[in-house]
């Protein structure tokens, strides 16, 4: 099986959308889906997510499968915190004394028990990303894929090359992949992200009735580039 996980397009957050620009990034991903074929389409609730599904949904002829879970605004509930500047909330990984916090020695000794440490005490975050995990691996083993969170590996339950894409979001997406490949969430938050319409390859090949799911490609942006879109990171840094 292959998973394309694809972040939503440049958004309005309110009410809840997609710029001209985001549009426009969501044909061009589903341009590229469209010349790998797609078995399944799933999407967050969310309607930024939905818009930027729309396209490749319409090319494919397809229906897509909505996930509640996957609604970036049940991650934030779970993931989010307070700013130290005392404006409102930020995610975990973007308020800079956590930030930093998450790489220390202290977090990365606690591993997947990263939410124990005395910093975290007024705050369940074990619940959160619990939930989140657990959501994950429900729609994984649906797909007939098993997660062993002790090995590592996953199960597999019934054989398949489907090509499944997932239109969600950076928050949630954080977790999602963290989870799906057993990298404690600290590591992952802090050290990789996603760009709008970012398609990330996941290739579950299995072996003697297991896999390790692996990373093909990293929220790649060349449909962006093929179709002459900006491919600055969140309308912000080029490269």
């Amino acid at each position: 099986m292959l998973l394309f996980y694809v972040r939503h397009g440049d958004p309005i957050y309110s009410p809840d959308s997609l710029t001209p620009l985001g549009e426009r990034q969501a044909e061009a991903v589903a341009k590229r889906l469209a010349l790998y074929g797609v078995d399944r389409i799933y999407s967050s609730t969310s309607n930024r997510a939905i818009l930027t599904a729309k396209p490749t949904c319409e090319i494919l002829k397809k229906e897509p499968t909505l996930l509640d879970f996957a609604h970036e605004n049940h991650a934030w509930d779970d993931l989010s915190i307070e700013r130290s500047d005392g404006k409102g909330s930020t995610w975990l990984f973007a308020e800079k004394w956590v930030r930093e916090l998450f790489n220390d020695k202290s977090i990365r000794d606690l591993g997947d028990r990263w939410y124990e440490h005395p910093a975290f005490a007024k705050h369940d975050y074990k619940k959160g990303i619990e939930r989140i995990y657990n959501d994950i691996d429900a729609f994984f083993s649906e797909l007939g894929y098993e997660h062993d969170r002790y090995t590592g590996k996953y199960k597999i339950t019934n054989v398949n090359n489907k090509r499944i894409a997932l239109f969600a979001h950076q928050g949630f997406g954080l977790a999602f992949l963290s989870c799906l490949l057993d990298i404690p969430y600290p590591m992952f938050a802090t050290h990789f992200d996603m760009c709008h319409t970012g398609m990330t390859v996941v290739e579950f090949a299995g072996t003697e009735g297991y896999t390790i799911p692996k990373i093909l490609t990293l929220s790649s942006d060349s449909h962006l580039y093929r179709e002459g879109l900006p491919t600055n990171y969140n309308n912000a840094l080029r490269f």
